[in-house]
């Protein structure tokens, strides 16, 4: 009998060990199939640490940031399958982004886009940019906010984790007039969406335009270009350009042309009836409130990619300019029209265009937009 009892009570202990064994487990999945945010070294520039932050969210996408430039190096978004793939262009390393690159994924300002001949003027006062396109200043100049190294604090929310950047941008940088102050947050939801917060204030008047320069590709690694992927953009007009990309002041419609993307249409079907491919900047009709704007899809993979902002323009961008000479992520060389840019901004050189939405930032103001890029599939 005595033998018996100790057998219950013996088999009783392990089915409770065996219980509370499982329990840290499950809580373990839990935690892997949550939000998260790591932060590891990424190399030095400027003898300041640069470093790679990942975030993820309880879906599985993955987003990786870099406090050098601003930089998203990887989108990892499944497809119609679940098969998750990077869906942006750029480098495995930091030497890759040292280099002249096309701005991969960078955080460009002082001005995004191009300015006439490095040239404009606020309140009756000449200033002069540093020239890096041509005639003009591209970008915010040879040594702009794409090649700086932020302050960075990561963080997460009920929603979401992310990265808040910060950099001020000194009186005279690049020729710009003022001390601008500026903040950029970056933060991945778990509706799979990179939200990007933009903020800055002045103490002199001055241009501020800023925006985000990723390289889409939604077929992934796939080798295939963007030519055969599906486009929509919710504008009526665009600016027209000269040679060197600088509007005439022009907001021509769209009808009728192969400038019409007001329903989605293949990328690579009227590229040829555009000199040099699509590089314009589009007149939205979203009236400054963040509403979606474009949409990308790839019909091969089923990846969308739903693009929200504030702006009032977006430069669509086809990879022009990308010729086989980079080797980028996992030894992909990039050809022509590899990638391409949807760039949420205020209008090319509207600094000399007073007809155009208003970009001088006063002290006192406060600059503020907001842009969304939202992945999915169908």
């Amino acid at each position: 009998m005595k033998r018996i009892i100790y057998l219950i009570l013996t088999a009783g202990i392990l089915l409770t060990s065996c219980n509370s064994g499982t329990k840290p487990a499950n809580k373990s999945n839990e935690k892997e199939s949550s939000m998260s945010i790591t932060k590891k070294p990424f190399g030095k520039v400027d003898g300041k640490e640069v470093y790679l932050f990942t975030l993820k969210n309880k879906n599985g996408m993955i987003v990786k940031i870099t406090n050098y430039g601003g930089i998203v190096t990887s989108i990892l978004t499944p497809d119609r399958n679940g098969r998750f793939d990077d869906v942006v262009l750029g480098y495995d390393n930091l030497d890759g982004y040292l280099k002249d690159t096309p701005y991969f994924g960078a955080l460009v300002g002082r001005y995004a886009n191009r300015i006439a001949n490095g040239k404009f003027t606020i309140d009756g006062k000449e200033y002069s940019l540093a020239i890096n396109n041509g005639p003009n200043s591209l970008h915010g100049g040879i040594k702009g906010f794409d090649k700086v190294v932020w302050d960075a604090e990561q963080f997460e929310t009920g929603n979401g984790a992310g990265v808040k950047l910060h950099y001020l941008s000194k009186d005279g940088e690049e020729g710009y007039p003022g001390n601008l102050d500026i903040y950029v947050t970056y933060t991945l939801t778990n509706d799979n969406e990179l939200k990007i917060d933009y903020s800055a204030t002045g103490d002199k008047p001055t241009p501020v335009n800023l925006t985000h320069h990723s390289y889409f590709n939604l077929a992934g690694t796939t080798g295939r270009d963007i030519l055969g992927q599906k486009l929509f953009i919710d504008a009526d007009k665009y600016t027209v350009v000269d040679k060197n990309l600088i509007p005439t002041g022009e907001l021509r419609d769209v009808t009728g042309t192969p400038m019409d993307f007001r329903k989605p249409e293949t990328v690579g079907n009227r590229i040829d009836e555009v000199e040099g491919g699509y590089d314009h900047n589009y007149v939205l009709n979203n009236n400054g409130k963040l509403t979606k704007i474009a949409e990308l899809y790839d019909t091969v993979t089923g990846r969308v990619l739903d693009v929200f902002t504030t702006e009032p323009g977006i430069q669509f961008y086809s990879g022009n300019f990308l010729d086989g000479s980079i080797t980028g992520k996992k030894g992909i060389v990039y050809r022509k029209h590899f990638g391409l840019c949807l760039e949420a901004q205020h209008f090319p050189d509207s600094p000399n265009h007073p007809e155009f939405p208003n970009t001088i930032l006063r002290p006192g103001e406060k600059y503020t937009q907001t842009t969304i890029y939202k992945f999915g599939t169908k």
